[in-house]
């Protein structure tokens, strides 16, 4: 066979196994940080003392409704 043969078919294959990787990489990601927020309650509610404010519960749980949102997009 033609040496542009063995070429065009490593290319595509790199190509196919990059695509395939960058799906699987992202699908595990958004599953892990599901499972895994990377901030709960407390954290906030630290994080908003820090800032000055004095955190409410009502404040804290739309806070965190609102992440939890923005994830499930």
């Amino acid at each position: 066979m033609a040496m542009w043969v063995y070429i065009l078919v490593g290319a595509l294959c790199l190509l196919a196994g990059v695509a395939l990787g960058f799906f699987i990489a992202r699908r595990y990601m958004m599953n892990y940080m599901k499972k895994n927020p990377p901030i709960n309650e407390n954290m906030l509610r630290v994080m908003m003392m820090q800032m000055g404010q004095k955190p409410s519960q009502k404040k804290i749980n739309q806070m965190m409704k609102a992440m939890q949102n923005q994830m499930n997009k």
